[in-house]
């Protein structure tokens, strides 16, 4: 039976935790039980798919208080693992309470073993699945910008090397899909690129989690356990926010670069390691090497290739296209394949700077896809704060002198099909052939 993820038990009633235990790898899961929460060792809590956590663990205080303490501790040092409360006393505030402060469910002692399955399975294929989509998915939708093209002409060129490469861009600008983009053209394409946001690790599990460790390394060190980086080996490896990772450590992913091999937390052995690394961050990463907060010889390490995604207000040419294909994804999810956009729609749209960038963009496509009736997004359908919009671009002229732009070069690059340029500007043909009647063209 294959391992659908591995779950953390912790209850001090021994009956339990062997119940449970055989329940849960009955139905495929990794198990471990632990009947004191202050044992639980950190590596396990930032690896684990879910946490069981009982709410008391002295028999003479039923208020619940002991299992909101841990719960709080637990999600403050991995903050993105589940945790799901048990007690035997049904109280609903005190349920409520709980959820409000992190746990993602509430399960009532003694538990209906359908029911219980039923829920840790929702949670743990719920957060993988959350976690493949995080950010918007599908191919890199590149654009028509002069920034946007030059992009696409140098990813060509550097991904079938195993260069190493340095993706520098505001939150929300797309560097995690690029970074697929390269390793989908790479040549080590066969294998998953392993992906790792450094920002999200504790402090205390960095070397760790990037490194591995042997049996025994440190207390709860159970068992020997390859690190993300070994992972990797014969792929791709992506670390995003690199600039979070601790200077000792930068001295380790040196050596890793420079001599291909790496040693697991504990023991000295030399593993050999074949990894192609790309890194992003949203920081100012020069600078930091100015003042000391990076290591130089790192830095030059891994920006053998620097590739800059602009924010999406320095290149608004990008937004139809980008507009039209969240239309057609949220369309298919929320079955309304023919939803369009009107003028009025697209025109407030452009107005808006976008703090948060094509993930924002993306968000506000998809609420007014669910919200838009009779197959057309209107400007009542999109959400955004007028106190927000920017009437003028100053680095690209008006509105209307940018969609004019717009307007020409993809009939330029068309070849005057103006069904295809209707199609990729995302508005119908009678609304481009009043656009470029309007504007004479």
């Amino acid at each position: 039976m294959s391992n659908i993820g591995k779950i953390l038990v912790i209850d001090d009633n021994r009956g339990i935790l062997t119940a449970l235990r055989l329940l849960l790898k009955s139905r495929g899961f990794e198990v471990e039980t632990f009947r004191d929460p202050a044992i639980v060792p950190l590596t396990e809590l930032a690896v684990a798919s879910a946490v069981l956590l009982d709410m008391n663990f002295k028999s003479v205080v039923t208020n619940g208080n002991e299992g909101l303490f841990w719960l709080n501790r637990f999600k403050n040092v991995a903050p993105q693992t589940p945790v799901i409360l048990m007690t035997a006393f049904a109280e609903i505030n005190l349920a409520v309470k709980g959820i409000k402060e992190g746990a993602v469910d509430f399960i009532v002692k003694p538990w209906d073993n359908e029911r219980l399955i039923k829920t840790i399975e929702a949670i743990v294929v719920g957060i993988k699945k959350k976690a493949d989509t995080s950010s918007f998915t599908g191919s890199m939708i590149w654009g028509n910008s002069p920034q946007m093209k030059h992009l696409l002409d140098t990813v060509s060129k550097v991904s079938p090397t195993n260069a190493n490469v340095l993706i520098l861009g505001e939150n929300g600008t797309g560097k995690g899909l690029l970074a697929q983009e390269i390793h989908r053209r790479s040549k080590r394409s066969s294998k998953e690129m392993h992906s790792i946001d450094v920002g999200s690790i504790p402090d205390t599990l960095f070397e760790s989690e990037l490194f591995g460790y042997v049996k025994g390394a440190f207390t709860g060190a159970t068992s020997t356990r390859q690190g993300k980086i070994e992972d990797a080996s014969g792929s791709t490896l992506f670390l995003d926010e690199i600039t979070n990772l601790p200077i000792h450590l930068q001295i380790k992913l040196l050596s890793v670069l420079q001599n291909r091999t790496l040693t697991r937390l504990g023991n000295n052995k030399l593993i050999p390691v074949d990894i192609r690394l790309i890194c992003a961050t949203n920081g100012n990463i020069s600078e930091m090497v100015k003042n000391g907060s990076f290591r130089e010889d790192l830095y030059y390490r891994i920006n053998t290739i620097v590739l800059n995604l602009l924010p999406l207000r320095e290149r608004q040419e990008d937004i139809p296209e980008l507009v039209k294909a969240f239309i057609k994804e949220f369309g298919e999810e929320y079955d309304k394949p023919e939803v369009s956009i009107d003028d009025a729609a697209m025109d407030k749209i452009l107005r808006y700077s976008f703090p948060g960038n094509i993930r924002e963009l993306r968000h506000l496509i998809e609420q007014a896809v669910i919200l838009s009736e009779e197959g057309l997004i209107k400007a009542r359908d999109i959400s955004i704060d007028a106190s927000k919009e920017t009437v003028d671009i100053s680095h690209s002229g008006t509105i209307a002198e940018m969609e004019k732009k717009m307007i020409k070069a993809a009939m330029v690059e068309c070849g005057g099909n103006l069904s295809e340029v209707a199609s990729r500007l995302g508005i119908t043909r009678q609304t481009l052939y009043n656009k470029i009647k309007r504007m004479g063209l």
